[in-house]
C-alpha cells in the first residue's frame, strides 16, 4: 500500500479569501443591482443573457452524445439516466429562450425578475448535470473518459463566464455547481489505488488547477460585471441626454421624432387618427422678469409635471424649448377627444403654482394638428399646429384651435 496523499485541496488562504469576498458580493448584487442601476440596463442585460441559444444547444449535444457513447461501451444505466435528463434540460432552456424572444417581455422590473429566474433554473440544471457527469466519469478509470468530460467543465465555465457576467450570481453558482464537483471528484480518485506511475499525483496537481481556475474566475467575473455595468449605464445617461430635456425630464425634438414615426405608422395599420397639439404658455415672460429664471424654471417643471399626469402612459409630452411643450396622441376615433383633452390641458395648467411660497398664474394655448388616413412629416404636423396656435392666441389667449389644414385634409379625404 502506498502512503496516503495529503491533497492541497484548495488554494492559498490569500487566493480562498478573495474567493469567499467575491462571491458574498455578488450574492448580494442579485437582487440590489436590479433596483441600483437603470431598468433598460437590466433590461438590456436580461436580453443579453437570452439573446444565444446557440451555446446552450451545443452544450447539450456533446453532453448527450459523451452519455450515450458510455453508456454503450460499458452498458452503465446511470449514462442513459443523464442522457435523458441533458435532452430534457436542454429542449426546455432553448424553448425558455424562445419564449422569451417572442414574446420580448415588458420591461417591468418584476417581470424581468421573474425571466431571470427561469434563466437562472435552467443554467443550474446544466451545471449540476456536468458535475454529476464528472463524478460518474471517475468512477471507472478511463482517462480518455476523462480528458473529454474536464474539457467539457472548462468549455462550460469559460462560457458562463463569457456570456452572462452580467448577472453575476448566476454566473458563479452556474460555475460553483460545474467545479465543485469536479474537484472533489479528482481528489477522491487521487486516492483511490492504482498502479500507474504518478497516478495521484497528476490527479492532485489537476484538482488544485481547476479549483485555481474557479477561483479565478470569481474574480473574473466581478471584473467582467462592473466593466459592463460602468459600460451600459454611460451608454444610458448618454442616451437620456441626448433624448431627454434637462430641466423637466420630458422627451426632447429627437425623441418626439421617433415616437411621432412609430405612432404614425400604428395609426396607419390601424386607421386611427394621430393628433398634434402645440401648447404654448401665456404669461409665461412676466413671471421671469418679475420672478426670476429660477421661478421659471420651477414653473416649467411643475407645468411638465402636470402634463404627464393628463395624458395616457401611452402619449408622448415634449418640450421643444422655452415655454413650447407638445402632446402626442395617438389611436384616437373622432376629433372630439382631441378636443377634449385640450380642454382637460387649459383647466390644469390655467391652474395657480405655488413656487417658493408664492402663487403664480398662467394660462395657455393650444394648436392642434390631426393626422388621419395619410402620412405626414413631424415638421407638416408641427407647423399646422402652429399656426392654429398662432390663431388662438390672436382670438384672446387660453384656448385650443384645430389648424384649418386638417378640415382641407378631411373634405379631400371624403371626396
Amino acid at each position: 500500500m502506498r502512503p496516503k496523499l495529503e491533497i492541497p485541496f484548495a488554494l492559498s488562504e490569500r487566493r480562498n479569501a478573495d474567493a469567499r469576498r467575491i462571491f458574498r458580493l455578488v450574492c448580494n448584487m442579485r437582487n440590489a443591482d436590479a433596483a441600483a442601476i437603470p431598468l433598460p440596463v437590466y433590461r438590456e442585460f436580461i436580453d443579453m443573457v437570452y439573446g444565444m441559444w446557440l451555446p446552450i444547444f451545443g452544450l447539450g449535444v456533446v453532453f448527450v452524445s459523451i452519455c450515450i457513447f458510455v453508456m454503450f461501451k460499458i452498458n452503465a444505466p446511470s449514462y442513459a439516466a443523464l442522457a435523458a435528463l441533458g435532452t430534457m434540460t436542454t429542449l426546455w432552456r432553448i424553448l425558455e429562450v424562445r419564449t422569451y424572444i417572442l414574446r420580448l417581455p415588458d420591461s417591468d422590473l418584476e417581470c424581468l425578475k421573474r425571466w431571470e429566474r427561469r434563466y437562472a433554473a435552467g443554467n443550474y440544471a446544466s451545471a449540476a448535470l456536468l458535475g454529476a457527469l464528472y463524478i460518474l466519469a471517475l468512477s471507472i478509470h478511463y482517462p480518455m473518459l476523462h480528458l473529454i468530460t474536464v474539457s467539457l467543465v472548462f468549455s462550460f465555465g469559460a462560457g458562463v463566464v463569457a456570456r452572462i457576467s452580467v448577472r453575476p450570481k448566476i454566473c458563479i453558482i452556474s460555475l460553483l455547481l460545474a467545479t465543485v464537483p469536479t474537484v472533489g471528484a479528482l481528489a477522491l480518485h487521487a486516492i483511490t489505488d492504482h498502479s500507474d506511475t504518478l497516478h495521484a499525483e497528476m490527479f492532485v496537481i489537476e484538482a488544485v488547477l481547476v479549483a485555481m481556475i474557479t477561483g479565478l474566475s470569481l474574480q473574473t467575473v466581478a471584473h467582467l460585471y462592473r466593466s459592463a455595468v460602468d459600460h451600459h449605464t454611460v451608454k444610458y445617461d448618454l442616451a437620456q441626454l441626448a433624448q431627454y430635456d434637462d430641466l423637466t425630464g420630458l422627451a426632447n425634438r429627437l425623441l418626439l421624432r421617433e415616437r411621432y414615426q412609430t405612432s404614425m405608422g400604428a395609426c396607419l395599420r390601424s386607421e386611427q387618427t394621430l393628433a398634434l397639439y402645440f401648447l404654448d404658455l401665456d404669461g409665461f415672460k412676466a413671471i421671469n422678469d418679475q420672478h426670476g429664471h429660477s421661478a421659471g424654471d420651477a414653473l416649467l417643471e411643475q407645468v411638465a409635471h402636470r402634463l404627464e399626469a393628463i395624458v395616457r402612459t401611452n402619449d408622448t409630452v415634449a418640450r421643444l424649448g422655452g415655454d413650447e411643450f407638445i402632446v402626442l396622441q395617438a389611436g384616437l376615433h373622432h376629433n372630439d377627444e382631441a378636443k377634449l383633452l385640450a380642454g382637460r390641458i387649459i383647466r390644469r395648467l390655467s391652474e395657480p403654482y405655488v413656487i417658493s411660497g408664492i402663487t403664480m398664474q398662467v394660462s395657455v394655448s393650444v394648436g392642434i394638428a390631426i393626422a388621419r388616413g395619410r402620412s405626414q412629416s413631424l415638421e407638416q404636423m408641427l407647423s399646422n399646429a402652429d399656426a392654429a396656435l398662432y390663431e388662438a392666441k390672436a382670438n384672446g389667449k387660453g384656448r385650443a384651435l384645430f389648424s384649418p389644414i386638417a378640415d382641407d385634409l378631411k373634405a379631400q379625404n371624403a371626396a
